[in-house]
């Protein structure tokens, strides 16, 4: 059923797969994709209709036509992947980004040591300061999630906004900040004030960061950032559609 949603190229990709299991992935994350775009129009755009595009990075995109006035304002879009769920966010006229982990999932290397490889040393002071192993490795997943979904919303891809060259502060009254890295060089020039943040726990076995462009904000070091207005669903296409959020499957972070 999910399959004939799809575009030729889109099972052409989910046949390539070998293993059953990233093959189910491929093809359930697509029509999730598309029957949520399509919710989002009214349903006035078939989710057999949708023809999407990349920006010069890789990012994928909706593809609108220039006629088309169906969506009234533009449609973005943003997809993570797990081994048990799989993640879709949709923002109205902003970019986006959405980043999901399980809860338990372990590295083979240290924390400290990925976090050298890839943080920044603010953020590398801040674990280190943790001495609870597990505790530590929870905040490890929350700082990834939040920073992966940051440079997959700014769509330049790693190479483009490196973890390296960005701070997220989580332990603030200010809720979640972004800085600049002081070894960043003039070159990184992706950062700026105009992005919201929220990290939350799913079912109580993973963790969730969304983070959304807010272009119409020019926020000042003084100022609160204003909350993001999500709504989350649990969605399995035509089977179900049920909202979650203010529900104890949702619990808020930041």
């Amino acid at each position: 059923m999910y399959e004939e949603l799809l575009s030729p190229s889109e099972r052409e990709y989910a046949d390539s797969m070998k293993a059953t299991m990233l093959r189910k992935d491929a093809v359930l994350s697509r029509a999730l994709l598309r029957t949520t775009l399509s919710r989002y129009t009214g349903y006035k755009i078939d989710p057999r209709s949708f023809e999407f595009k990349k920006n010069k990075f890789g990012k994928p995109e909706v593809l609108w036509p220039q006629d088309d006035n169906s969506a009234e304002q533009p449609l973005h879009f943003n997809i993570s992947h797990t081994t048990s769920l799989i993640a879709c966010g949709i923002a109205i006229n902003a970019r986006i980004g959405i980043d999901i982990e399980e809860k338990k999932r372990n590295t083979t290397k240290n924390i400290l040591s990925l976090a050298r490889r890839y943080f920044t040393p603010s953020e590398v002071n801040y674990l280190a300061e943790i001495s609870d192993s597990d505790a530590q490795r929870k905040e490890f997943l929350k700082l990834w999630t939040l920073k992966e979904a940051y440079v997959k919303a700014l769509g330049m891809g790693f190479s483009g906004a490196p973890f390296s060259t960005f701070s997220i502060m989580l332990d603030t009254s200010m809720g979640i900040r972004i800085s600049k890295a002081s070894n960043a060089s003039r070159s990184d020039c992706h950062l700026s004030e105009n992005w919201l943040f929220t990290l939350a726990e799913l079912n109580s076995s993973h963790y969730i960061s969304v983070c959304i462009e807010d272009s119409s904000r020019s926020q000042g070091p003084e100022d609160s950032p204003a909350p993001v207005g999500l709504k989350v669903w649990k969605t399995v296409p035509f089977v179900e559609d049920t909202l979650v959020s203010g529900t104890e499957a949702v619990k808020l972070i930041a």
